[in-house]
């Protein structure tokens, strides 16, 4: 028995060859672990990508309901709705498995829904995910993606429970193996730390905080934080920089200091490059309030030169109102503590909150400046299943209104995410949407206002736009379909 996992492509990114879909590749390795032959088709920056699916169903027209396992964000669902289609269109009898964190935060938000006796937005997204794909996986993979390889038609199976015999605990990360980066073309992958070739890994899982613009927030899944030994994560370092060559790493674990062990890893990381003989460049995600002095000490000694923190806003109000934990002076603290210790920021920014106004846009502009931020993210937040943002939302006439603790009202309109991807990123002016918008700005106001602080603060701090990167073009040769080896990878 064989499967395909097909990674979707991400029109949404700048590049979509800068980090690969650990998830997937989780579980890839996890099948290679139980002797199930897995393929993976890496649509990532493919323009033509149905091309490619179709050239790939033709090879496997002899293979007897053969399987493919989806994986999709929610920007993703839409090309992943289309892939789904093209290989029920070429081989009736495949048996079609979708995962990943739409599905996950779908499930999430209908589960809430059942427990409170009502039925509604959660409720119908996965309706429609049963409608396209046989078998829908909520939460971890790893496991379930064995079952889901044999369930029935309509089957939902649900990994995101800790009481799941699916569930990942702390002690089964550590003996997980780890992501199958052999089955992608790595070399397609470009990333650089500070002039260092880097790749991408996730040392813990899960998030316990409750800001509530975050999807995730009903999932245990995402909600708990789950962790592996100092040992394992340097381990994984070890492999990638003997394997691939890097000397980059970038940690896309949600907070790194969430982990009270934090200085220690950094220490064995430290430890390691010394027993190599190497020098590493590091990157990585913190929570401003935790995070310390000798926590930056540690970071800077292992190698990191750029850390990268949610701040989201300027504004107390705006902070006060999404739960985030941490006020403006904490955030500023934050910088000073990380340019202190010889470290770079990039300040993750996100406008269109409750309450939103062209007051709290400005604070943040400011906060910005006042801090000299190293570099910067300006995105204007979508509304996804699973967040409290979606799921506490009225429907009053066609609008859906989430009203805040402090009366502060933010609305949103209603987003199919089967066919509609949401464009949150991009250069100013350059295909920027906004679904939601606030008593104070309407979306059009806060498309503008982005645009404004954007375009504001990266001349007077002199930091550059990001560069795109073209797609990748999936080619016929002589009539024939050959899928060219930076797509798919095989090992069976």
């Amino acid at each position: 028995m064989t499967i395909c996992l097909v990674i979707p492509p991400s029109p949404f990114l700048l590049d979509e060859r800068v980090f690969m879909s650990l998830g997937v590749l989780r579980v890839a390795a996890a099948l290679e672990q139980a002797k199930v032959g897995v393929e993976v088709l890496d649509l990532s920056g493919v323009s033509n990508y149905l091309d490619a699916v179709a050239a790939h169903v033709a090879t496997r027209r002899a293979v007897a309901a053969p399987i493919y396992g989806i994986t999709a964000t929610s920007p993703q669902l839409p090309a992943a709705v289309k892939i789904a289609a093209a290989v029920r269109a070429a081989k009736p009898d495949s048996h079609l498995i979708l995962g990943g964190p739409h599905p996950t935060l779908a499930h999430a938000a209908a589960r809430r829904e059942a427990k409170t006796g009502g039925s509604g937005r959660g409720t119908r997204a996965m309706a429609a995910l049963r409608w396209h794909f046989d078998v829908i996986v909520a939460g971890d993979g790893e496991r379930a993606v064995l079952d889901a390889m044999r369930a029935p038609h309509g089957a939902v199976i649900d990994a995101d429970d800790r009481r799941s015999p699916y569930w990942l605990s702390d002690a089964d990360l550590e003996t997980t193996p780890f992501p199958a980066r052999h089955l992608v073309d790595v070399a397609s992958y470009h990333y650089k730390i500070d002039g260092a070739p880097a790749l991408s890994l996730i040392a813990q899982l899960g998030c316990p905080f409750g800001c509530k613009f975050c999807a995730g927030r009903a999932s245990p899944m995402l909600r708990n934080i789950r962790t592996r030994s100092a040992e394992s994560i340097v381990s994984e370092m070890t492999e990638m920089h003997r394997r691939y060559g890097c000397t980059g790493f970038m940690f896309y674990d949600d907070e790194l200091n969430v982990n009270t062990g934090l200085v220690d890893l950094m220490q064995q990381i430290t430890a390691a490059q010394k027993r190599l003989g190497t020098e590493w460049r590091l990157r990585g995600f913190v929570k401003s309030e935790l995070f310390t002095a000798p926590q930056a000490d540690a970071m800077r000694e292992a190698g990191f030169r750029w850390l990268l923190v949610g701040f989201e806003s300027g504004s107390d109000r705006i902070l006060d109102t999404i739960a985030k934990r941490a006020a403006r002076d904490d955030n500023t603290r934050c910088v000073e503590i990380a340019h202190d210790a010889g470290l770079k920021v990039k300040a993750l920014m996100s406008l269109g909150h409750a309450g939103e106004s062209a007051e709290t846009v400005a604070a943040t502009t400011d906060w910005l400046l006042d801090v000299r931020a190293d570099d910067f993210d300006a995105s204007i937040i979508t509304p996804y299943p699973g967040c409290p943002y979606y799921d506490e939302a009225v429907n009053a006439d066609g609008c859906w209104t989430y009203t805040a603790r402090n009366g502060d009202r933010l609305h949103q309109r209603e987003v199919d995410y089967i066919a509609e991807a949401d464009y949150y990123k991009g250069r100013p002016g350059d295909g920027y949407v906004s679904h939601v918008w606030t008593d104070h700005l309407t979306a059009h106001d806060l498309v503008r206002e982005r645009d404004r602080l954007e375009t504001s603060v990266r001349e007077r701090l002199a930091i550059p736009f990001n560069p795109s990167a073209p797609a990748i073009a999936y080619e016929h040769s002589m009539g024939q379909s050959v899928l060219p080896p930076n797509i798919l990878r095989a090992s069976i």
